[in-house]
């Protein structure tokens, strides 16, 4: 069952043309142009609030830590090597403030859970209610399996499923090996899916 969000990488530039702008981007934001460093971080602005949205389940708290990540990434943006793309720099570091502010929250359930709506599904073959309906149900019941994931799986899922990232990249961004990625996302794909399966036997009054 696919989670991933598909309204990313519609780019109308040319993969080149991006990657020699971002470039001098880069080196502008490094010798201290913040005109730079807005304009290369704030292509990736929503898909990072987006990210952070789905990884805290709690709107205000996600607003809070992306401004942290801009701030960490402009403080950051010397040691930036090029050794992975800037997107995949950035997204680190989010991932690392979010396990910060997980681990601060000390395992409270988020004041503001996550909106169905985070959550973008294909669309129902016909608009007719039972079609909308269930496709809530469904929505509702892979945010509850998410929310319920440790946060390393829920990482893992999120990235790969939901954002769409390669293994590579999802391995890069959490700081692992590809191996280990992959073993985190088998057990979170098969907790998503038996918790998905248990609550469309419930609806179903099975």
């Amino acid at each position: 069952m696919p989670l991933r969000d598909l309204h990313h990488h519609g780019a109308s530039e040319s993969a080149g043309d991006q990657q020699d702008t971002e470039a001098r981007l880069i080196a502008r934001a490094k010798a201290g142009d913040a005109a730079a460093f807005e304009r290369l971080s704030g292509a990736y602005a929503d898909r990072l609030f987006m990210l952070l949205l789905r990884l805290l389940g709690d709107r205000g708290e996600a607003e809070d830590v992306a401004q942290e990540v801009m701030l960490r990434a402009w403080r950051a943006i010397g040691s930036f090597k090029s050794r992975s793309s800037y997107f995949t720099w950035l997204y680190r570091i989010a991932v690392n403030e979010a396990n910060r502010a997980l681990e601060r929250r000390a395992r409270r359930p988020a004041s503001v859970p996550i909106g169905p709506d985070t959550l973008q599904l294909p669309a129902a073959s016909s608009d007719e209610p039972a079609n909308r309906a269930e496709n809530r149900e469904l929505r509702a019941a892979l945010v509850r399996a998410l929310d319920e994931l440790p946060p390393d799986l829920r990482i893992a899922v999120v990235l790969r499923d939901v954002e769409g990232l390669s293994t590579q990249d999802a391995a890069d961004v959490v700081g692992v090996s590809q191996a280990a990625f992959k073993s985190r996302l088998h057990q979170a794909r098969l907790r998503v899916r038996a918790a998905v399966g248990d609550a469309a036997l419930a609806g179903s009054g099975a």
